[in-house]
């Protein structure tokens, strides 16, 4: 169960929507910009000669056969070219980018849904706004989609800037049309329309069980990171006495009594088996995770998750 907490009396959060609005509400778009603005800055100073040196592509393919010069590495060498003229010549090649990023982003009632002014969808998507423009940049393809108890919205793969608005848009206006967060169900619809090898961003909070098989599944067939994006309230019950708790995501009510220690034990026990489970089920199918925070400065955690890679592919 995902729960949110606000103090007494509390309504129950609002059931999903049942579709779009007919019109981009203006302040939607000042948003979506903001981010894009935002993500411009972080990924010219920050991010994009590290997204460039760990996301290599499907390959490598020949590009030239030129003349050998001191310094090049004898192992290039084209020794049948050498053989036939009697020049050393060195074969060169580049590398095919020919990448396509995914996110697969969690948008059920819980990321819009909080103790704080900001919220988890609203984290997910500064931090997919980077991750995206710092991929079309390197003249990758981003493609995007967005589930709740189903999936909701596909986005296939494509270039191009106004891709990265486009999947801000979609993620700060989505609003689901199925309770509940089903990642297995996300990632089998994943594996039907993406054939091919993937960069695959997972972005959920994470707070649900069920998707073991499915996840292990699509690490063998993709390069699958893990975004985790919580809230503090998410992972410890405050002190504030009798408070109704919320599902956000089915509208049920419990009455909790948080100024017991005994009760936010329990509540904090819950959600540490889910964390435990799920860091043994990543390291098992060999998936990075980089953890995020609502409220907290999420730049050292994408540093680090590009540093920690970096370090991968020089070994």
């Amino acid at each position: 169960m995902k729960l949110w907490s606000r103090t007494a009396p509390a309504a129950a959060a609002e059931p999903p929507g049942n579709g779009r609005a007919p019109g981009i509400p203006p302040e939607l778009l000042q948003r979506v910009k903001l981010i894009e603005l935002k993500a411009r800055r972080l990924v010219d100073d920050l991010f994009l000669g590290e997204y460039h040196a760990i996301f290599r592509g499907s390959g490598i393919e020949f590009d030239e056969l030129r003349p050998y010069v001191p310094g090049d590495d004898i192992r290039s060498i084209d020794w049948k070219a050498l053989a036939r003229t009697g020049e050393p010549f060195v074969r060169h090649y580049r590398e095919d980018r020919d990448l396509t990023v995914i996110f697969a982003v969690d948008v059920s009632a819980s990321q819009r849904a909080g103790a704080l002014p900001s919220t988890k969808g609203d984290l997910a998507a500064e931090i997919c706004a980077v991750l995206a423009l710092a991929a079309i940049r390197n003249k990758d393809r981003v493609g995007l989609l967005l589930f709740a108890g189903q999936p909701e919205l596909y986005i296939r793969p494509a270039g191009g800037v106004g891709n990265v608005f486009r999947v801000v848009r979609e993620m700060l206006w989505s609003q689901p049309r199925t309770p509940g967060t089903d990642i297995a169900a996300a990632l089998q619809y994943l594996a039907d329309v993406q054939k091919r090898k993937a960069t695959v961003f997972l972005v959920s909070d994470f707070l649900s069980t069920g998707y073991a098989a499915a996840l292990r599944s699509a690490a063998r067939r993709h390069d699958l990171i893990g975004i985790r994006v919580r809230e503090p309230v998410d992972e410890a019950l405050p002190d504030a006495g009798l408070i109704l708790l919320s599902d956000s995501e089915t509208g049920a009510l419990t009455d909790v009594d948080s100024s017991s220690a005994a009760v936010r034990e329990a509540y904090a026990a819950h959600v540490r088996r889910l964390d435990a489970e799920r860091r043994l089920l990543f390291g098992q199918a060999g998936i990075d995770e980089i953890d995020v925070t609502v409220g907290a400065d999420y730049v050292p955690a994408l540093l680090r998750f590009f540093r920690k890679r970096a370090v991968a592919v020089a070994g």
